[in-house]
C-alpha cells in the first residue's frame, strides 16, 4: 500500500505493531500483541519482531520502532526495564540486519508523542507540551512549540525514595494491588512535582491506564490541563511510523 509503514512498539510488557496510513496515522492493518520475552534480551525481542511483520506479511523497504531506552545516534544508551545486552548495541543496525530492511529506532515514549503531535492532542499546541506514558514504568515526551526535545525519561527522575515509575507505574498499582483511587492519589503527586518543576501549558496521558482517565480525572489536582493520548496506546506504533518516513 502506497504512504504506509509498518510500526513497532516494544515495551517491558508487550510488544505491539501495525501498518500505519501516514496521511491520517490511522493503523491500516491488525494490531499485532505479544508478550515480551521475560528478560527482553536482542534475541528474544528480535524474534518478536520479526514474527509482527511475518504476521502480518509486511512487505515494505522500511519501519519504524519505538524502543524503551535512551537512544543516542541510534545507540542504546539505558535500560531500566530491557536487558543489559542491548547497552551499547546500534539499534538501527540490529534491527535493519535482523529484518532485512531500514529500520529506525527511537524512544518509545518519544514516539507516542510524535504521534499526538503530528496527528493527535498535541497537534498545532504551543508552547510547552508533556506525554507521559504509563504501563510498565512511565516514559516521558517533551515538546516545545511542536520541536521534540528527545530521551528525556521523567520516570527515572528521584521521587520520595526511590523513583517516579516505581511509585506511580500501572505495574506498580497492579503489584501493590492498589485501588484506582489510591494509585490516582500517587500520579497526582507525580504530575504535581513534574508540574512545579516544568510548568507545562498541556500535560497528555497515554498507555493502557489512559483509557480509564475519565474515572481517575477528578483526584488529579494539576492547574495544567490534563487530556488522553488521542490514538491511547497505539501512539508509539504510529509515531514509530511517522519517525521512519520523516527521517528515511
Amino acid at each position: 500500500m502506497e504512504n504506509t509503514v509498518l510500526g513497532i512498539d516494544i515495551g517491558g510488557t508487550n510488544t505491539k505493531g501495525a501498518i500505519v496510513d501516514l496521511t491520517t496515522g490511522k493503523l491500516v492493518s491488525e494490531k499485532i500483541k505479544i508478550p515480551t520475552p521475560p528478560g527482553a534480551t536482542p534475541e528474544g525481542v528480535s524474534q518478536v519482531v520479526k514474527e509482527i511483520v511475518e504476521t502480518l506479511g509486511y512487505n515494505g523497504t522500511k519501519l519504524g520502532v519505538g524502543f524503551p531506552s535512551i537512544i543516542r545516534n541510534g545507540i542504546c544508551c539505558s535500560n531500566s526495564n530491557i536487558s543489559q545486552k542491548w547497552n551499547g548495541i546500534d539499534l538501527n543496525t540490529h534491527f535493519s540486519e535482523v529484518l532485512g530492511m531500514h529500520a529506525l529506532c527511537i524512544n518509545d515514549a518519544d514516539a507516542a508523542g510524535i504521534a499526538e503531535s503530528h496527528y493527535g492532542n498535541a497537534n498545532e499546541q504551543l508552547g510547552t507540551v508533556i506525554l507521559l506514558t504509563i504501563g510498565t514504568g512511565i516514559g516521558s515526551a517533551l515538546f516545545y512549540n511542536g520541536v521534540l526535545i528527545p530521551n528525556t525519561e521523567f520516570g527515572r527522575l528521584h521521587f520520595k525514595n526511590g523513583i517516579l515509575e516505581q511509585y506511580a507505574s500501572n505495574k506498580t498499582r497492579k503489584d501493590l494491588e492498589l485501588s484506582m483511587d489510591a494509585w490516582a492519589n500517587r500520579l497526582n503527586e507525580v504530575l504535581l512535582h513534574i508540574e512545579f518543576i516544568f510548568s507545562p501549558d498541556l500535560l497528555i496521558l497515554g498507555g493502557g491506564i489512559s483509557q480509564q482517565l475519565e474515572s481517575y480525572q477528578d483526584l488529579l489536582m494539576t492547574d495544567t490541563k490534563i487530556i488522553p493520548a488521542g490514538f491511547r496506546n497505539n501512539a508509539g506504533i504510529v509515531g514509530a511510523a511517522q519517525f521512519v518516513s520523516q527521517n528515511l
